[in-house]
């Protein structure tokens, strides 16, 4: 039962992080309007179950009175909110006091903020520890979300004594592209039999896209809103048969590089990284289940 849903606001962000899922950047087109948003919150209500929203990016506070406009919507529905930013805004405490008060008072539950070099560099105060100080003062939970480029973690290692790649990076997006080095471990591709991050059968989340896309996984979707309302692509969902789910559900990344005969390498660094991939050398034959082409850094 889907319980949760993130909206993915704006895919355009003003940081270009190179570990980021989405290939977001200045140059990703694709913001919510304000009737997309009243259209989703009027599918969430035929469904019923939604408990918590969350509204994300790309950078939402780039569209801060949609964003309001859309937690006000979520509150009607009597779900809780919360909101993953870079804090690009606070530039001082006073200002992040200014950005953040309206939140509380609309009853925003969690507010995450991204603290790392990878957006921050290596600055103690930024805008992000000022967002942060200034969630405590003013009483909204909230938490840093701090990854760190990927490395060996020589103090730990996986069941055959393999190390551990630290940093918490997921290879998916432009982290394939800029964040895999030789140095890292890799793991032969028919090892990667099951998806260790997503609940492929029975989905608890989705993200939703400007675009209408229902994404179980980052690019991986159930079908596009705009064209099946959101409540019925929920319900009829059906993992086993999904034409990307199934074989991920079945055996993996392994099963479905298998399954479509798609071109591989020897090895790969993590589940993901095959996955990503794989899905990659398939958009053009799932086209409607694979999208948007930009979350694969294609045609922005």
């Amino acid at each position: 039962m889907v319980s949760g849903i993130h909206f993915l606001l704006t895919m355009s962000c003003n940081f270009e992080c190179d570990h980021c899922f989405l290939y977001c950047s200045p140059r990703f087109e694709g913001t919510f309007t304000l009737n997309q948003l009243k259209a989703v919150h009027e599918e969430m209500k035929k469904l019923g179950t939604i408990k918590m929203v969350f509204y994300e990016g790309g950078e939402p506070f780039l569209f801060y009175p949609l964003m309001t406009e859309g937690i006000k919507m979520s509150h009607e529905l009597g779900a809780s909110t919360g909101i993953v930013t870079n804090s690009y805004w606070a530039i001082s405490d006073e200002d992040a006091e200014l950005w953040l008060k309206p939140l509380l008072e609309l009853g925003v539950s969690n507010v995450s903020v991204s603290n790392d070099e990878f957006h921050h560099g290596d600055v103690e105060i930024n805008p992000a520890s000022r967002a942060s100080a200034a969630l405590n003062r003013i009483k909204i939970d909230g938490g840093e979300i701090c990854i760190k480029p990927p490395s060996l973690d020589l103090d730990k290692t996986q069941e055959k004594g393999e190390p551990v790649i630290g940093g918490g990076a997921m290879f998916r997006g432009r982290a394939v592209e800029k964040l895999i080095t030789d140095e890292l471990p890799r793991k032969t591709w028919t090892e990667f039999t099951e998806c260790p991050h997503e609940e492929l059968i029975s989905p608890q989340r989705v993200h939703i896209d400007p675009f209408g896309n229902v994404h179980i996984c980052q690019g991986l979707s159930m079908g596009n809103m705009w064209e099946t309302p959101l409540s019925e692509l929920i319900e009829s969902y059906n993992g086993s048969s999904h034409p990307i789910c199934g074989p991920l559900i079945e055996g993996g990344p392994a099963e479905l590089a298998r399954k479509y005969n798609i071109d591989h390498e020897e090895s790969y660094v993590d589940a993901c990284h095959l996955c990503y991939l794989t899905r990659k050398a398939l958009i053009d034959k799932f086209p409607e289940y694979l999208a948007p082409k930009g979350v694969y850094g294609l045609n922005q």
